[in-house]
């Protein structure tokens, strides 16, 4: 008698669901961020149905949850094409399945807000607030147009003092761009990485030097996740099991620190506009256009994929967006 593998007492159990949706995310490289959040959706959308099964689910149950979210949940639009994003994740890559369209979705109203600028001296003010790795960081944000999460990723080969540049690499689209080094942050940062060399010399000596790098790179240089050019610039002041390997080293530093550090310091300044590290790049973009700057540089700079996306700082320069005069100001 030939028992079947489901039944067979030596056949290893099937993953479990999430563990499954983990090992696909993993295989397409996707970063551990959206790995979080997928896994999270995923678990909310089971638990609303009463645990049930995805598979036992289909475009009825998805609709419901996403209407739920926008209309009891009151969530933002983005944050409900996440959730739709995970969950066709689950159906197509894990659960091999297509959804037919999903025509009867409530969507969530999207908004089209300015983004929040601070004037120069406003800028300043923040700044001068701040000290330590965390002022560097801010400086940075605003002197090169970084996000939040590409200058804590930054690694030490990146940044280039002989071009005066930064490589930022695997950006918002997993894009590559450069952008300016600013003179004065040359020397600061020049301190700041023999501060970190000296940690560096540590981790070696206790056997902890190694980094985080991509799956691809890591498998075609296993030496380079100890060397000193793919060290972070900003290193986290401890170390941390690796959620993916278990491995135990130093990572990048923790974003939210700076998040914390700007905050105080916009509250120290007395500012009412609520500013935030990201607030430092619109405030980079914004002031470009206004010294006379084209806005096609702008765009290659910031690493947007669509000018239109640019377009919008247009809206916040003190002339407004095509510079137009009010005819009440004709009249003085």
């Amino acid at each position: 008698m030939v028992i079947p593998p489901s039944e067979n007492p030596n056949t290893p159990p099937a993953p479990k669901l999430l563990n499954q949706v983990r090992s696909h995310i993993r295989v397409k490289h996707y970063s551990i961020r959206t790995e979080t959040q997928y896994v999270q959706w995923i678990k909310r959308f089971i638990i609303f149905h009463g645990k049930r099964h995805p598979r036992e689910m289909g475009a009825p149950e998805v609709e419901a949850f996403l209407t739920h979210l926008a209309v009891v949940g009151g969530v933002a639009a983005a944050t409900q094409n996440q959730a739709l994003a995970a969950l066709l994740f689950l159906y197509r890559e894990v659960l091999k399945v297509e959804l037919p369209w999903l025509d009867n979705v409530i969507r969530a109203k999207p908004s089209r807000r300015l983004p929040v600028v601070l004037s120069a001296a406003e800028v300043r003010a923040v700044l001068e607030r701040m000290d330590g790795v965390h002022a560097l960081m801010a400086r940075l944000l605003y002197g090169t147009g970084m996000r939040l999460m590409e200058c804590a990723r930054l690694r030490v080969k990146d940044v280039d003092f002989a071009r005066n540049e930064i490589l930022i690499r695997d950006g918002k689209g997993g894009k590559d761009r450069v952008t300016m080094l600013p003179a004065a942050l040359a020397a600061p940062l020049v301190e700041h990485l023999a501060r970190r060399h000296l940690i560096f010399e540590d981790d070696l000596a206790d056997g902890k030097a190694e980094v985080w790098l991509p799956d691809a790179l890591a498998k075609k240089y296993p030496r380079a996740a100890t060397e000193w050019g793919w060290q972070f610039v900003f290193c986290s002041g401890s170390y941390s099991t690796d959620p993916r390997s278990g491995r135990i080293r130093r990572h990048h530093i923790d974003e939210k620190l700076l998040q914390r550090a700007m905050k105080k310091a916009v509250g120290a300044a007395r500012l009412a506009k609520p500013a935030t590290p990201h607030t430092l790049r619109h405030s980079f973009a914004t002031h470009l256009l206004e010294g006379g700057y084209d806005i096609r540089t702008v765009q290659e700079l910031l690493g947007h994929a669509d000018v239109s996306t640019t377009m919008i700082y247009t809206h916040v320069l003190n002339k407004g967006g095509r510079g137009v005069v009010s005819p009440l100001d004709r009249m003085t």
